[in-house]
């Protein structure tokens, strides 16, 4: 990677490969008139015409179409925000905010959709970008992010006939908020120089009714965003396939390459891990973050995958399996993984619309409370124990969440339309129980002591009942020996 220009270092040989960059008091030393003469001109029109609406395009103009409804009169700001330091002149990859993309289909940084109120009602709808580098002041190649540097990006013109929509320069979007008049609410944390446009503006309370609603709006899921969710999902699934054949590289090396093989698959078949990796190997699998992945990989242990390929358009699936590192369970590892999958299977049974969307959750934890009982490791009966919650102590979180463009998709909504609400068809949920026994648990026998379980599957409510979106992978323990052992033999 090129490094950003000092003064000293354009006066070496290396500085032919520093972008330039202007100063207030002129060009760096040693840019000559004739070589910024030169950079102007003889570069082809590169314009691209008859472009072809992104696939989503029908459905972002219907979702800006629901958010003009919800607040009519009002203008509403919804950037996509802005590349972040990651050290000195080094930025992190930009994935654009969540509620961006969900409205515009667009993955820039910097952009910001604005919907300005109709006098006769509803919205005009204009999405602001950066248009071209501009070749005739020098910004494409004098600029860091010029696009001598960075790539080249769409015109304005080609922006509006991918995303439908009319597109303007951003550069003019501050100056015109801070002449706006009317009530304006604004999605915050994204970008700094919008907010501060918007400053006398906005308040806190109905910028957060926005972002509410926003998350709600993507509770239930649109066909293209279930075909999204399955192409993120069939990807994952191979992305598990790819981890199991390279497990005795694994073992030869850390988490670590485990960790690799499968962002290898995310970053061919999708735009990146949905999230961080879990690759827990041994007692590393009872931290339910556990996202270091720089620990062993033994044969004897089990490992816990959880991992999900995040596609092009930023959908993501969250899946789990817990695998013998051996190819074979110990029959203590099969007695706990069994009722893992016993609780999920109860789990997934109760998720149909009309359902709450807690059942699944108290499914589940049912089944696990009843085995902890029965291995003498609480104190029955099992009503009292889900009365007081203390089957926690080993199964630690919640049974699911919602998944979408956020692994942990619609955060923010209102608890009486999430967790206190009612399924309905097209919400995608994960259902995931786990049984984790720490290294340090004097309360268990010590065979359970560093044995963690989980097995995480993304599930469609449907108008009958639920589909398993991740059923490709194998879930029983059976299975999963059955699957492990094709695949290395293929292997061989």
């Amino acid at each position: 990677m090129t490094e950003e220009p000092t003064p000293d270092a354009l006066e070496t040989p290396e500085a032919e490969e520093q972008p330039i960059k202007q100063r207030k008091n002129g060009l760096y030393p040693g840019v000559s008139d004739e070589l910024a003469e030169s950079m102007k001109s003889g570069w082809a029109d590169t314009e691209l015409h008859d472009l072809s609406p992104i696939e989503q395009a029908p459905d972002t103009a219907r979702r800006r179409a629901a958010l003009s409804a919800r607040f009519p009169g009002e203008r509403l700001v919804v950037p996509a925000g802005s590349l972040r330091t990651r050290s000195n002149d080094t930025e992190y990859g930009f994935r654009a905010a969540t509620e961006y993309a969900y409205l515009t289909g667009d993955q820039t940084e910097n952009g910001v959709l604005v919907l300005e109120p109709d006098a006769g009602g509803g919205h005009q709808a204009t999405v602001y970008l950066l248009p071209r580098s501009d070749r005739e002041n020098g910004e494409f190649w004098l600029d860091g992010q010029g696009e001598l540097w960075v790539g080249r990006r769409h015109s304005l013109g080609e922006a509006e006939q991918l995303l439908g929509l009319p597109a303007k320069d951003v550069r003019e979007l501050a100056g015109r908020l801070g002449d706006a008049t009317g009530p304006v609410r604004a999605v915050r944390g994204h970008d700094a120089g919008i907010e501060a446009a918007l400053t006398d503006k906005v308040t806190a309370e109905r910028d957060e009714e926005l972002r509410v609603f926003l998350s709600e709006q993507r509770l239930v899921k649109d066909e293209f965003e279930i075909a999204q969710l399955q192409r993120a999902v069939d990807s994952t699934v191979r992305g598990f396939e790819d981890v199991v054949k390279v497990l005795d590289k694994a073992e030869a090396t850390s988490e670590r390459y485990i960790e690799g093989t499968f962002f290898l698959r995310a970053r061919v078949e999708g735009n990146d891990v949905g999230y961080g990796s879990i690759c827990a190997s041994g007692p590393h699998a009872t931290t339910l973050h556990w996202v270091r992945n720089d620990g062993p990989v033994r044969s004897g242990d089990l490992l816990l995958l959880d991992a999900g390929v995040e596609t092009t358009t930023l959908y993501t699936a969250d899946v789990t399996r817990t695998l013998p590192v051996s190819g074979t369970y110990t029959p203590l590892q099969r007695k706990i993984y069994d009722a893992v999958h016993e609780a999920q299977e109860a789990g997934i049974a109760a998720v149909k619309p009309g359902a709450k969307y807690r059942d699944f959750h108290d499914a589940a934890q049912r089944v696990l409370a009843t085995r902890l009982v029965e291995w003498g490791l609480v104190e029955g009966p099992v009503e009292r124990v889900l009365e007081l919650g203390l089957q926690r102590r080993w199964t630690l979180h919640g049974t699911g969440h919602m998944l979408g463009l956020d692994v942990h998709d619609c955060a923010v909504a209102r608890t009486e339309t999430y967790v206190g609400g009612t399924l309905e068809p097209g919400m995608c949920l994960t259902v995931e129980p786990g049984l984790y026994f720490q290294p340090d648990d004097l309360t268990v026998p010590e065979e359970y002591r560093g044995i963690g379980v989980r097995i995480e599957d993304d599930i469609l409510v449907t108008e009958d009942g639920n589909r398993n979106l991740s059923a490709g992978l194998p879930r029983s323990a059976d299975d999963v020996e059955a699957w492990m052992a094709r695949i290395v033999a293929q292997r061989s």
